[in-house]
């Protein structure tokens, strides 16, 4: 049997390809619990070997190079395949297929945790395990099967899918400021305006007005909490249909208006090369593509 050829540092393969996935030293330092120094020096001892820069560096700032990109792709299709090969050898306990699954805190809470039920009662041999993580995780090097992200369908070395789009519109509790609540947008220019990482500007084009961003005040990063806090009557918020819709049915939040401003990402579902033909993903694709369209009718 010939021999393997020689291979470059694995710790080193690692850390620039958790830098590539970032590009920033500082969160793939984190992901690996290094410094950022030993990102560094094992991406700058990988560069020496390889004979070229795989990172344009400005400053502070670093942006992968073509070369690091196509390189950072490979090491992440040859980790997954890894991953799940050795998966492969773990005999299933009881017959019972492993699905893991990771989304975002919002979808994960608010419209698939709710709905779960359903699939395991068509799949009593599958057993769920659910992520829910606003970080960016490399699926493949943690034997994760499925993610379903919300952004603009890039994701380099994994199979993606669009599930479906959004769209924001403002809401209010029924006992807001114990009174008649906004008539008409431009009476928004009176209410108290809750703040989150999504933008109130774009919807205020669609509805004609010439308002400012709001300021000041609490900025929400958790979209769970500004419902909360719309719930308890602290003020108007900017909501996606997602997110609001089981407070929206209950009566515990009223829809204001009939304008709708489209959002620029869209929830995908995405999945390891490696994992996406498994049984339990299939199984769960498909279930998840009919709840999407049920919800949607």
């Amino acid at each position: 049997m010939s021999e393997l050829p020689r291979l470059p540092n694995f710790s080193a393969l690692r850390a620039f390809e958790a830098a590539a996935r970032h590009e920033n030293f500082s969160r793939a330092a984190e992901e690996l619990h290094l410094t950022h120094g030993a990102i560094s020096h094992q991406v700058r001892a990988l560069e020496e070997e390889l004979g070229l820069a795989l990172f344009v560096r400005n400053g502070r700032q670093v942006r992968v190079s073509a070369e690091g990109r196509r390189f950072a792709d490979a090491i992440a299709r040859a980790v997954g395949d890894i991953a799940q090969a050795a998966a492969a050898l773990r005999p299933a306990a009881s017959g019972i297929q492993r699905l893991s699954v990771t989304a975002i805190p919002s979808f994960a809470a608010r419209w698939l945790a709710p709905r779960l039920s359903s699939f395991i009662e068509q799949h009593p041999d599958i057993e769920v395990i659910l992520q829910a993580s606003s970080q960016l995780q490399d699926l493949a090097r943690e034997e994760i099967d499925v993610g379903i992200r919300w952004g603009k369908g890039r994701y380099p070395g994994l199979v993606a899918e669009r599930l479906m789009g959004e769209v924001y519109y403002p809401v209010v509790s029924p006992n807001y400021r114990h009174g008649p609540l906004p008539a008409e947008p431009r009476d928004l220019a009176q209410a108290t305006l809750l703040r989150s990482n999504e933008p109130w500007t774009p919807w205020f084009r669609a509805a004609g007005l010439t308002m400012q961003e709001p300021s000041g005040g609490v900025m929400f990063e958790d979209l769970s909490m500004l419902i909360r806090s719309c719930v308890d009557g602290d003020g108007v918020a900017l909501v996606r249909h997602v997110v609001a819709m089981q407070e929206i049915a209950s009566g515990q939040l009223i829809r204001l208006f009939d304008i709708t401003a489209p959002c620029d990402e869209d929830y995908y579902l995405v999945s390891p090369p490696g994992a996406y033909g498994k049984p339990q993903v299939r199984a769960f694709r498909d279930w998840l593509k009919a709840q999407i369209a049920e919800a949607q009718s």
